[in-house]
């Protein structure tokens, strides 16, 4: 075997270090050496000349200061002086915004992407085509905040309000005219307020997360927010960034030169002079480039390719898409809309989503109203019996289309859509106070519902701080030699570095004697980056006229490079097994001089530990009903130690289990349910472990930071972009976080719970105040033939909802369990509070009858009496339906006191109680309704009292039946959905099947035939 010794004492640069530069020759995916050096060049270079490439190597390393902690890829922070669209005059409120709508169906002219990649375009040139195209992003144009206002009286429950403003002005009811507009305006306007105030907080946080992009405009480099650009703009397309529009690939950063050879290509293109295509033998055409391959792209968001994919001049790169490797001038062909990613959402948006929450309310909604048209059948048949006129006499109530007005304002709950989203909206700009940016409302109810959480170990459960811990040094090596090697089998691009490079070229501050071998006159030919298949970094570098392979790897593909002796080899194995045990990530390391043997040089054992507080918030999470599986890209030893570390658990699994262990059907999903994590992933594995899961009825959060983690995230029921994630990542998320670890995420759902509390509260306190006026006023109709006053019904109704305006900011509590919305059980609940609520009014108006006057103290009116009562009954019971866990919020305590005031008051004064009121029929006995007070309709103030403290009396009542019923356990689990619970059967025919292929075959006399076969698995397809 032969032998590479450098001996880091005796180390002399060598004389000749003016090896030429290698033209490019090979695709970028297997490196280029030009492009290499280019990204770690001196910018803004006066000179023109290009710093050394380990000169400025050494030096990142020697100046390098650790930045306290991983920033958000996408940094900057909103500043809300972005330059918007021009304001349109107050007067033109309506349509919408021409600047931004009209690049939805522009066609780019091709003068437009003729720009010089020196000059660019000129920033007065940008203005102009911004107006034809609009800005650069797939979100829609800024919303007209009139139309948005417009937009909450629209909805079945808000059509049938109304058509009650109809009815009222039909029957000239001018006080229930105006308030029930006023309940419509003030529902509109506190819900259109309250949103927009979240939003804003929303999007200023947003701008944390917010696209760069590097231009060339009037003559000079700019960098720039990505929705700034326009067609015609040249950029700068760089390893690490995400591509920020659809654009055209012109050439290499480092031979501007090249720009003359595209431009006669474009030139070719427009008079048709390009080649017919060649066709392979399936007769597909095939891809013809131009030249060599100028950058790597990565299209696994889009096309679901493993493998980044090489562009070379004249290709395109599409939006949103990560560039792998190189550096290149590109010219903007498209902005966001118009891109393939913008249309291809286009196609999607005419049946927009509205998600689980939006069926939720649709079906409650729905339900209400048939309940309403059922009441009003019943009143109207008392009606008959009772020889009522269809609407008069006008100044009274009893009369039929005054029962109508009167059950559709007590039957339709018009702040129950505005109530629930405003509390969404509420909650989300809480969450992003919290450093947890909502993309979409309806993501909130799904993280508090979501039991599996499938989360990176990288970031998310350890701290991100990796450090090369003492090297292993093979026998009659050197330490200084190893690491100059690993450091030369690194990515150089200072910029965007890996962490793995980072860390091992940041190592060297600690090896003096190895920077010096690096300063000695290296020059990089072929740089090779890791993929999943080799598992190793390759670099091929010219030193003193001799050419070095460096490798630096996963040790068993590094140990397999080498021919090593059974020692050497059976001792690599065995440090490479201890240091997994320890946690350990180990790095083998190997060079190669010339056509010599490989010599084995030693390994690097990284470690990144747990974040202090991961292995307390896993507990928590456990306490909460969220089982936590680790997915790590790490080998299947060191997964196991984490996972120990952390309390995770001890059944981590290796992917290929997934999907090369022969494992099918009802199995293969089982040991996904079971496992606690798995090692060894990659993307595909993060797709297939949430399908499997989502198939067995668990609600899937997934994290994910990567280019190739968007397809699993949008998978996930609620896709999880951590702390530092991609662009492209944030964008296929529900939640982007920009605060780091998991701690983050369990407390992100704890708040999800409690905003989602607060809507099931003020939906079971809704529904239950409309069955009780529907209860309670249809049998009085029926029974005594009496209501109350339409005029005070429309008051019950606006402080009904003037009481829980509030509700979005009360302090709710979080349910140990996942969250779901359990309609049946909510349904009985409401129903039973509806019934008490409707006894207890009916005995305060059942003790009117008595000759002493019942509740009555002094002087009363009967219509003001029920208006207190039911008022102040309906308010207390969002006291009830909040649960007893936290104390009501001081806005909660503080509306529903104003709304008990002003009730009270309407009680005393009676205001708008009606004029000369008669008894009912029966003739009513109460002698203290029939004396003359000191104003017709006005109440004694000891009667408010006593109605005071029987209203506290009901609610308490109310109260404890309330908590008898959440303890019977059925009730309590009634309309929940099995978390476990798969489809054996199906599973396994399922499972069979994707084990058969049809397959063709031709016997010796030419007759055809098709017929089953078993599958060969990926392993043998592939050797």
């Amino acid at each position: 075997m032969s032998s590479v010794q450098f001996n880091s004492n005796s180390f002399h640069p060598p004389s000749n270090t003016d090896t030429p530069r290698h033209t490019h020759t090979e695709s970028l995916e297997n490196g280029d050496v030009e492009k290499e050096q280019g990204m770690f060049a001196e910018p803004n270079n006066k000179g023109g000349e290009t710093t050394d490439e380990y000169t400025n190597l050494v030096k990142y390393i020697s100046t390098y200061r650790e930045a306290g902690r991983r920033k958000s890829t996408a940094s900057g922070v909103y500043d809300g002086n972005d330059p918007e669209t021009k304001k349109k005059p107050w007067w033109k409120f309506g349509g919408k915004n021409k600047t931004a709508a009209g690049g939805d169906a522009f066609e780019v002219p091709d003068e437009w992407i003729e720009s010089d990649i020196k000059k660019g375009i000129t920033s007065a040139e940008v203005e102009i085509r911004r107006k034809k195209t609009g800005w650069n992003e797939l979100t829609t144009e800024k919303e007209n905040m009139f139309l948005k206002f417009l937009g909450y009286f629209k909805g079945p429950i808000l059509y049938v309000m109304e058509i009650a403003v109809l009815l009222a002005a039909g029957l000239q009811d001018w006080i229930d005219f105006g308030v029930i507009i006023a309940i419509l305006l003030l529902n509109a306007g506190v819900g259109w307020y309250q949103e927009k105030q979240a939003a804003d907080v929303v999007a200023s946080l947003r701008g944390d997360i917010a696209m760069k992009a590097w231009v060339i405009r009037d003559g000079s480099e700019q960098e720039i927010k990505a929705r700034e650009l326009v067609p015609g703009d040249i950029i700068l397309v760089e390893e690490g960034q995400v591509i920020p529009a659809d654009a055209k690939l012109i050439c290499d950063y480092e031979t501007p030169e090249a720009f003359a050879e595209y431009q006669q290509m474009q030139r070719e293109e427009l008079d048709g002079d390009i080649a017919e295509k060649h066709v392979d033998e399936d007769g597909e055409p095939e891809d013809q480039h131009h030249g060599h391959a100028v950058v790597a792209a990565d299209q696994s968001a889009i096309t679901g390719e493993s493998l980044a994919v090489d562009k070379y001049m004249g290709d395109t790169l599409y939006y949103t898409t990560g560039c792998k490797r190189g550096k290149a001038f590109a010219v903007v062909t498209a902005s966001a809309r118009q891109s393939f990613v913008g249309r291809t959402a286009s196609l999607v948006q005419g049946a927009k989503d509205q998600g689980h929450f939006k069926a939720i309310m649709n079906s409650i909604g729905t339900a209400l109203l048939v309940l309403v048209v059922a009441w009003i059948l019943i009143a109207w048949i008392g009606g008959f019996y009772h020889h009522l006129n269809i609407a008069t006499p006008m100044d009274s109530s009893e009369n039929l289309l005054h029962y109508v007005l009167i059950l559709l304002i007590v039957g339709v709950p018009v702040g129950l859509p505005v109530v629930t989203t405003t509390t969404l909206a509420v909650g989300a700009a809480y969450l992003a106070t919290e450093k947890a940016i909502v993309q979409k409302l309806t993501a909130i109810e799904s993280l508090a519902g979501v039991d599996v959480l499938c989360s990176d170990k990288t970031g998310t459960l350890t701290a991100n701080q990796l450090s090369i811990r003492e090297p292993y040094v093979a026998e009659g090596q050197d330490v200084n030699w190893m690491m100059a090697v690993a450091a030369l089998a690194s990515s150089h691009n200072t910029k965007s570095l890996d962490p793995i490079d980072k860390v091992t070229i940041l190592t060297l501050k600690k090896y003096p004697k190895a920077r010096e071998i690096l300063e000695s006159g290296w020059k990089t030919q072929k740089y090779t980056p890791f993929d999943p298949v080799s598992k190793r970094i390759t670099t091929e570098a010219l030193y003193n006229g001799q050419l070095f392979t460096c490798a630096k790897g996963a040790p068993k593909a590094i140990l397999n490079l080498t021919n090593c002796s059974k020692e050497t080899s059976d001792l690599f194995k065995a440090k490479a097994a201890e240091f997994a045990r320890r946690g350990f990530r180990s790095l083998g390391v190997a060079v190669k001089e010339g056509d010599k043997d490989w010599i084995l040089l030693g390994m690097l054992p990284m470690f990144d530990p747990p974040r202090e507080d991961t292995a307390q918030t896993i507990t928590e999470a456990q306490t909460l009903g969220l089982k936590v599986k680790m997915l790590t890209g790490d080998a299947i030893a060191i997964a196991k130690e984490t996972c120990t570390m952390l309390n995770l658990g001890s059944k981590v699994y290796n992917s290929e289990k997934l999907i090369h262990s022969g494992l099918s059907g009802a199995t293969q999903h089982d040991l996904v349910e079971r496992a606690d994590g798995f090692a060894e992933v990659f993307p595909e594995h993060k797709y297939q472990v949430v399908e499997m899961l989502q198939e067995r009825g668990h609600l899937t959060a997934m994290t994910g930071d990567g280019v190739n983690d968007a397809p699993s995230l949008k998978k996930s029921d609620c896709g999880i972009a951590v702390e530092g994630a991609s662009e492209a990542a944030q964008a296929a998320a529900d939640i982007v976080f920009l605060a780091p670890g998991l701690s983050t995420i369990v407390s992100a759902i704890k708040i999800a719970r409690q905003i989602f509390q607060r809507m099931k509260a003020y939906i079971q306190y809704r529904i239950a105040l409309c069955l009780h006026l529907e209860i309670y006023l249809v049998t009085s109709m029926v029974i005594i033939n009496e209501t109350v006053r339409v005029d005070l019904v429309v008051f019950l109704a606006l402080f009904a909802d003037l009481a829980t305006i509030a509700v979005a900011y009360d302090n709710a509590h979080y349910e140990a369990r996942p969250v779901e919305w359990q309609l049946p059980k909510i349904w009985i609940i409401s129903v039973v509070l509806g019934v008490l609520l409707a006894l207890g009014t009916w005995v305060v108006r059942g003790s009117m009858f008595l000759p002493n006057g019942g509740i009555i103290q002094n002087y009363g009116s009967i219509q003001e009496v029920l208006f207190l009562e039911i008022s102040l009954t309906e308010n207390w019971l969002i006291f009830v339906t909040r649960g007893s866990e936290t104390w009501p919020s001081w806005q909660l305590i503080g509306a529903i006191l104003g709304v008990d005031i002003l009730s009270t008051l309407f009680c005393i004064f009676g205001w708008i109680s009606g004029e000369g009121e008669n008894p009912s029929d029966p003739l009513d006995l109460a002698t203290n309704l029939t004396d003359n007070p000191p104003k017709v309709g006005n109440t004694s103030i000891v009667t408010v009292v006593v109605i005071w403290i029987y209203s506290l009396a009901v609610i308490i009542v109310i109260a404890i039946v309330y908590f008898l019923l959440n303890k019977i356990s059925w009730l309590d689990n009634l309309g929940r959905k099995s978390r476990n619970a798969g489809d054996t059967q199906m599973e396994n025919i399922i499972g069979h099947l994707s084990k058969l292929a049809l397959e063709h075959e031709s016997d010796d006399n030419g007759n055809k035939r098709w017929h089953l076969a078993t599958r060969a698995n990926e392993a043998e397809v592939d050797d």
